[in-house]
């Protein structure tokens, strides 16, 4: 496990370096990091396997081809960053300027679009389960960690294993309002509601969503 840790911690340790000194050759990284060229040349190969490092082939004076590398736009992510911080202080400065009204405006825009942005995803899927399916996969690209299971014909359960606005959920309420209404009007044929919840300090917001039987509101 602690070469594992120690794997990682040099990968990071490359991705700081690009992030400061900007393009460099794997002979370039090596001698900066006391490291040999093979051994950088691993990691910044895995690095590009997972979307981090972009490299190209540049001729640099009179000798070989060498190749340059530097970070993608992913891995901007890796680095410390404090979004959550910043909302949240931006929405109160909206509060105490103009009111809880403004704010509301705000989440209700954003609800908007998601919803769509999932409704355009959603209207080729003939069936109720198909669309909490697609639901699902939509919520995960979002970092919400989702998943879904059909409990009988007419029931599903959908599941967000991470609050992928938690810190501004905690300030904010209308966070967790707009995901409900987002989640019932992306399904407009079936009733959803929320059984489980993160900030009760439960491991997951779980809803459960049923079919409507035809006639019924």
């Amino acid at each position: 496990m602690q070469a594992i840790d120690n794997e990682q911690s040099t990968r990071y340790t490359v991705l700081i370096t690009l992030k400061k000194q900007g393009r460099l050759t794997a002979n370039e990284l090596a001698e900066m990091l006391t490291m040999t060229p093979m051994g950088v040349r691993r990691h910044l190969a895995l690095l590009e396997h997972d979307g981090l490092v972009h490299h190209e082939t540049v001729q640099r004076g009179m000798g070989r081809p060498s190749n340059v590398y530097w970070l993608s736009e992913q891995a901007q992510d890796v680095f410390p960053a404090t979004y959550a911080q910043l909302t949240n202080e931006l929405l109160s400065y909206i509060e105490l300027l103009d009111g809880s009204e403004h704010v509301d405006a705000i989440f209700q825009r954003r609800g908007q679009r998601r919803i769509q942005q999932a409704q355009l995803r959603l209207q080729d899927k003939p069936t109720l389960a198909a669309r909490v399916a697609e639901l699902a996969a939509i919520l995960d690209e979002d970092g919400y960690l989702a998943d879904w299971q059909q409990v009988d014909d007419q029931t599903f359960v959908l599941r967000e294993f991470n609050c992928a606005v938690h810190h501004v959920a905690r300030r904010f309420q209308q966070a967790c309002g707009s995901e409900i209404e987002f989640i019932q009007t992306v399904l407009p044929d079936a009733t959803v509601e929320r059984q489980h919840h993160i900030l009760r300090g439960e491991t997951f917001c779980g809803y459960r969503i049923v079919a409507r039987q035809a006639g019924n509101p």
